[in-house]
């Protein structure tokens, strides 16, 4: 559901870019007040597993359409909200100026529409009220269902928004929506099934990793905090190096619906001077366009995305907690 910046105007992209910015301050500063170092490890190999899934295009089938894990639930049910929304925002960022995938001018956008809802509302809506009196299996596959379809739902809902606040005749809101939300829910549906699946094998491995898991689970658990990760970064590694070349080829849900509506997955971009700028900027930073090599489709373009992306978006989850010297406060 990564927006092109042809779908927003750029008014509707400093907006979002102002909302999501200050969605990310204030996760900055709640995050800077916890002290729970084991968190900076969990973010980096969550986010890189995230990424990696993200490569993944599952078919939605009898429709010709596609979708992708989000993530943004998934994060917060491990990280809580403010911590799991900033590792989102690190998986978006390294799409967009490395892989080109979603528009500079859009990141704002997208970082709303896929990170918000599943961070905030996902986290402190559904998963931690469900959680509040002990975690169970049932209740985590009931949670992660319910927070992936319902934020996906208002995910889907924004990105029409945001085209009708952008002037975007060729989207008719009303059809638009029509079209977007269904779909959304069919994918919201199947990423719950995945999220639930991963976060159950966390409460077998290490429950303690769960978001709201409480002081009785600290001593439980089948494997190390250790081993658990590195079971968790070698998933990341299969899923991105190896089954992502199995990807389908189908346009994922938002591509889907544009097509359905205009003919192509794809608008002509107005051609303004900051969308301008927003591409020429993306263009040089972009070394790994469409997660393969320039100029080539060799499947060995998009293994070595899938491995290079996640070690990257590793490094930038360490390097962020210890520039904003997160995890580091010593409790009253």
């Amino acid at each position: 559901m990564h927006m092109a910046d042809a779908l927003i105007a750029p008014a509707v992209a400093g907006t979002m870019y102002a909302c999501s910015a200050a969605a990310a301050g204030y996760s900055i500063r709640k995050v800077r007040l916890e002290n729970d170092p084991k968190k900076i490890p969990v973010m980096g190999i969550m986010g890189a597993f995230v990424f990696a899934a993200q490569m993944i295009n599952f078919t939605i089938p009898g429709t010709g359409s596609s979708g992708h894990l989000c993530g943004g639930m998934l994060l917060s049910a491990l990280l809580g909200p403010y911590a799991g929304f900033l590792t989102m925002i690190g998986v978006l960022l390294i799409q967009c100026l490395l892989f080109a995938d979603g528009g500079l001018l859009a990141l704002g956008c997208n970082i709303w529409n896929m990170a918000f809802y599943g961070c905030f509302i996902g986290a402190m809506l559904i998963w931690k009220p469900m959680m509040k009196k002990g975690i169970t299996k049932k209740k985590i596959m009931l949670a992660s269902v319910l927070g992936c379809v319902i934020t996906l739902q208002f995910g889907a809902f924004s990105v029409t928004l945001e085209t009708l606040l952008s002037g975007i005749t060729e989207l008719p809101f009303g059809i638009f929506a029509a079209t977007m939300q269904p779909i959304h829910l069919a994918i919201g549906a199947v990423e719950g099934v995945i999220t639930a699946m991963v976060l159950c094998f966390v409460y077998e491995a290490r429950p303690e990793l769960l978001y709201c898991s409480g002081s009785e689970m600290k001593e439980e658990g089948r494997f190390s905090f250790k081993k658990t990760l590195v079971l968790l970064a070698g998933a990341a590694a299969v899923i991105g190096g190896g089954l992502s070349l199995f990807a389908s080829s189908n346009p994922d849900g938002l591509e889907w619906s544009i097509q359905k509506i205009t003919g192509s997955t794809e608008l002509q971009a107005s051609g303004g001077a900051i969308q301008q700028t927003a591409e020429s900027i993306q263009q040089a930073t972009a070394l790994l366009p469409d997660y393969a090599f320039k100029g080539s489709e060799s499947a060995l373009g998009t293994a070595f995305s899938g491995i290079v992306g996640g070690l990257i978006v590793v490094a930038l989850c360490a390097a962020v907690c210890f520039a904003f010297k997160f995890f580091s406060r010593k409790k009253a």
